[in-house]
């Protein structure tokens, strides 16, 4: 059995994935075309394919991508082609939702005020806004291992947990109600903060408008971890000045790098993080960690794990 890991680092994972499934030949490859000369007895790949490399291969039945959002990763021959694609799902289970929770801690006690106020010198504590988080409702768009962490996280403080998923069937004790990508707008009628941790995919994109933003409550706080194609910033940034919700969190973007000129960055009910929420020490030892289980049970004949819907793409 043949491997072929495309990639920055991969080349130092080669004997770690020697040892997990002894007997696999490991091959690797700096450019695309050089993947395209060593792919076509591969029989599975890790990284960025191309069609190119895909038309190349003969023997691929298995492909292990390097990131969780696969948006942008399949083309129609992909989706065609009978090879299992597995993705990194489940490696940012902990630190996106930290980074979440960072942001309703700063809307709650009002530490972006505040920050602002000690760039200006400004000392003004008596208009400073803060509420209770065990009487406020977080709803939650997309209830997956991101999702899910959140709704952990914010438990602990006391908040009333609501969640959209498309998907999940069994509702976790943290969460109080769990229903149908349908009542989304149910939802988003109820929640003081939104938390959109949803994949992008046909159904998602661009799925948060302006008839959206009107359907929460002015008082709410809105914030995107998912994928910033999900979320119209036109729309947005017009809610915001409306005050039709009272603030915005958002670590991604349509476009990437937000513009600079973009009206987002002097808002002051607005943080921007520049799509930093899965930043961690532990991310390249995880992805290793990753693949090498997949390897092994791709050796051993047994089920892979984070097994993508290629047509649905996540």
């Amino acid at each position: 059995m043949k491997i072929l890991l495309h990639g920055r680092d991969s080349a130092s994972w080669v004997s770690r994935l020697e040892e997990t499934a002894p007997g696999t030949t490991v091959v690797t490859a700096s450019s695309e075309a050089e993947a395209v000369s060593k792919i076509a007895d591969a029989d599975a790949y890790f990284g960025t394919i191309t069609p190119a490399m895909l038309a190349a291969a003969k023997n691929l039945r298995w492909i292990q991508t390097p990131m969780a959002g696969l948006e942008r990763y399949f083309f129609p021959a992909l989706i065609e082609h009978p090879v299992i694609v597995t993705n990194m799902r489940g490696i940012f289970h902990d630190m996106i939702p930290d980074h979440v929770m960072c942001y309703i801690l700063c809307f709650a006690r009002d530490m972006h005020t505040a920050i602002r106020r000690q760039l200006e010198r400004t000392w003004a504590p008596k208009d400073m806004k803060v509420f209770h988080l065990p009487e406020a409702t977080l709803g939650i768009m997309g209830l997956g291992g991101i999702g899910y962490g959140v709704a952990q996280r914010a438990a602990p403080h006391g908040m009333r947990i609501i969640a959209v998923d498309p998907r999940r069937e069994d509702k976790p004790p943290e969460v109080a109600e769990l229903w149908r990508a349908d009542r989304l707008d149910d939802m988003l009628a109820q929640a003081d903060f939104v938390a959109v941790c949803a994949p992008e995919t046909p159904e998602t994109r661009g799925l948060f408008d302006a008839s959206r933003f009107a359907k929460m409550k002015p008082s709410a706080f809105f914030i995107n971890v998912g994928r910033g194609r999900v979320v119209q910033l036109d729309p947005l940034v017009d809610a915001l000045r409306r005050k039709q919700i009272s603030g915005a969190a958002l670590d991604v973007f349509e476009q990437e790098p937000l513009p600079s000129d973009h009206p987002l960055w002097t808002m002051d009910n607005v943080i921007i993080t520049p799509h930093s929420a899965g930043f961690s020490a532990h991310g390249h030892d995880r992805r290793i960690d990753v693949l090498a289980e997949n390897l092994r049970r791709f050796a051993a004949g047994q089920e892979l794990n984070n097994v993508v819907d290629k047509a649905g793409g996540y």
